[in-house]
Formats: structure tokens, sequence, C-alpha cells
């Protein structure tokens, strides 16, 4: 149900963290190993990536498979970052197949991704709007689509704040109070990565200066670690990766 990466360390390209490796983000639009009840993740991808020292970061979204555009394949060939957010995505019924739904979504310097579904949406959808606030700073959170009333509570968490992974873990306390559903959520803000578990898989790969976070291993690389489910990972280059239980 959809996936995503996050990329922490030394410059690298686009292509190098979206299309390398023997189950790379590309292969797991049409070929996903760790799958819950899908597929595909053809329904639009986005990358977002910070750039020449700017806090906030730069977005490229599409609704359509990742594999069809070949114009961004080039794009991604010459573009680096040293942090980024890549996402596919697999629309759930009943939501619409559009690029304002493609993720990452983004609120000032912080990126945003979510992996699965909330369930029972349209009788718990008021509620979680009234939790989340006023949406007028954050446009992407209006799109038409569960995730992004998620990215709202986290938002506005960071709003009040709230540390990286402070946002992700007032998502999940705020959802899991009102209905069930499958919440494995990455952000980004250019110096750290935080991520959840909770009902779909997340590994993540440490080196001495790169972390990565996936929702499924991009190459047969040993170093690949799952977090267990229900967990918040939080990882900078400084302190590392920590996992704690929700």
């Amino acid at each position: 149900m959809c996936r995503h990466v996050g990329h922490l360390g030394p410059a690298r390209t686009l292509a190098s963290l979206i299309y390398e490796g023997e189950h790379s983000l590309e292969s797991q639009a049409y070929a996903p190993r760790m799958t819950q009840g899908n597929l595909l993740n053809a329904d639009g991808f986005g990358v977002g990536w910070y750039h020449g020292g700017q806090d906030r970061p730069v977005r490229f979204r599409r609704s359509q498979p990742l594999w069809t555009d070949q114009s961004f394949r080039e794009i991604a060939g010459v573009t680096e970052t040293t942090c980024a957010v890549a996402a596919l995505r697999s629309a759930t019924s009943g939501f619409p197949v559009d690029e304002s739904c493609a993720q990452p979504f983004r609120a000032g310097h912080r990126l945003f991704s979510h992996n699965g579904k909330v369930e029972d949406y349209p009788s718990v959808e008021w509620k979680l709007r009234e939790l989340a606030g006023d949406l007028a700073e954050v446009p992407d959170a209006r799109a038409a689509v569960d995730s992004a009333i998620l990215f709202a509570l986290a938002a506005r968490r960071w709003r009040e704040g709230g540390g990286l992974g402070d946002g992700l873990a007032a998502v999940i306390d705020a959802v899991t109070g009102l209905t069930g559903g499958r919440f494995n959520l990455l952000a980004a803000d250019g110096s750290a990565l935080a991520a959840t578990t909770w009902g779909d898989s997340l590994f993540v790969r440490t080196t001495p200066d790169e972390i990565r976070v996936a929702s499924e291993p991009l190459d047969d690389d040993g170093g690949w670690e799952r977090v267990p489910d229900r967990s918040l990972v939080t990882a900078d280059l400084e302190s590392g990766v920590r996992i704690d239980s929700l």
C-alpha cells in the first residue's frame, strides 16, 4: 500500500535513490515485494529534496506511474541532494488519482509521506479535521485523500513547537484513538528523518555517513534492518538512529 524512502547523508543524485538497486523504488512501483493487498503502486509519485542550502524543499509530483516518466528520469540523473523523501502511490478506493494527492506533502521546511489508509474514513473525517485545526497555512492538507488529514495533524504539532518525530507520534495518537488502519509515516526537515511503523513494513540502513529509511529494502545488502511494528524512528547524522515503541 504505497511505498516511500528517505535519504540523509552525502550528496547523491535522485536517480541513485529512486532507480538504483535490485529492488529500487522504481521496481516497487510495478513489483512490490511486501505489499498490503495491492499489486501496483502506479497512481502517482513524488519526490521532495533540499537544494543549495535552502530551507524550503523542492518538489516534483505526478499522477502517472513512475516508470512512464522518462523526463523525470533525466532530471533525477543530474539533481543532487543530501536529504530527500520519495514516494509512490497506490490510491485507496474512493480517492482520486490526482497530482494533489501524490506525496510527499510539504509544510514549510518539512516533508511528509504516508503508506497505508485510514479505516472508515468518512465517519471520522470530521473529528480529525477538528483536531487538525486551521489548514490555511498548509495547502497540501486540503488534498482529497485521507493522508492529507494525517499530514495536517503532524503540521499542527510542528507549528506548536514539536520536533519532527513528535509530529508523527501525535498523528498516531490522534488517529488510533478514533479508528484503525495502517499508518506508516515518513518525514524530513533537511537535517533529520523520522518515521513510524503501524501495520506496514519499514527498514533502516545506516553507514557511517548515510541513513536510509524505506518501506522495503532497495537492494540485497545485508545492512537493512527491519523496524518492529508500532515504532517511532528518529534519525540524524550526529546522533544516529533511535527506535522507540509507540
